[in-house]
């Protein structure tokens, strides 16, 4: 049987989500504690794979098991094996056509940037503090660029091992509430790093220290060498995983933070 769960995790304390042999990371807490309710080895796939102190509401996970437990017992049964950095938000049993990360049509991040003079202990890592003003509209008009498909190539990491650097944004939207201001952006998949590049960028023109049409020049640059500052981990959290409806997959049913 192959079974999906919801997974929200704090990134602070992980080396990212994908295993290692000598770090502490999300996917080898969730295959232990998996495991302990099984009775089995498992390895699990995501829908995303996020770095070094990002977090996530919405991460998807799926991996199969013959051991007959319900998904209230995949549910609990897994919680009482993680840390409190991880919990599993839903388990379900799903078709085994399914993959998180193949089948998955969108995904959603949200950037949050604390912008105060002064910086906050309680979302210190939940937010990248910037302390110089920020222009919220400057930040959209620069974002409606990069909306639709592109060569992401200025914007994703030098590292970056993704086959083709298109991709395509269906959103990206720029809020502010308060000292706080969202970047939201929804696509198809993303590159290594692109929405913290992204964010990076839009933070500068917002500061005033680019125009607006500079994310353009980048975008046409088509090399990360002549790209912005990468922004920092810390404000970034995976939001939602969209799949065809006839899985049924849950979101994460938050949207703020």
């Amino acid at each position: 049987m192959r079974i999906a769960m919801g997974i929200e995790y704090d990134g602070t304390d992980f080396a990212g989500w994908q295993v290692q042999t000598d770090a502490r990371t999300v996917q080898g807490c969730l295959e232990s504690a998996i495991a302990g309710v099984a009775d089995h080895s498992v390895r699990v796939q995501c829908a995303g794979r996020t770095d070094t102190g990002v977090h996530a509401l919405g991460q998807v996970i799926h991996f199969d098991s013959d051991a007959p437990r319900s998904p209230r017992s995949w549910l609990l049964g897994t919680n009482s094996n993680l840390p409190p950095d991880v919990a599993v938000r839903w388990a379900q049993p799903v078709a085994e056509d399914f993959h998180a990360r193949f089948t998955a049509r969108r995904r959603s991040y949200r950037y949050v940037i604390f912008n105060a003079m002064a910086r906050s202990a309680l979302y210190r890592r939940r937010a990248c503090w910037y302390h110089r003003s920020l222009d919220r509209d400057r930040m959209v008009e620069a974002a409606a660029c990069l909306i639709g498909e592109h060569d992401f190539s200025s914007y994703r990491a030098l590292g970056c091992q993704a086959k083709s650097p298109v991709r395509t944004v269906n959103r990206l939207d720029v809020a502010r509430h308060g000292d706080y201001l969202f970047i939201d952006i929804e696509a198809n998949a993303f590159l290594h790093h692109m929405v913290r590049n992204i964010a990076g960028v839009l933070m500068t023109i917002g500061a005033g220290e680019k125009s607006p049409q500079w994310a353009e020049e980048i975008l046409g640059y088509r090399d990360r060498t002549l790209g912005g500052v990468t922004a920092p981990p810390q404000g970034l959290f995976l939001m939602t995983v969209r799949y065809p409806e006839h899985f049924h997959i849950p979101g994460s049913g938050i949207d703020w933070l």
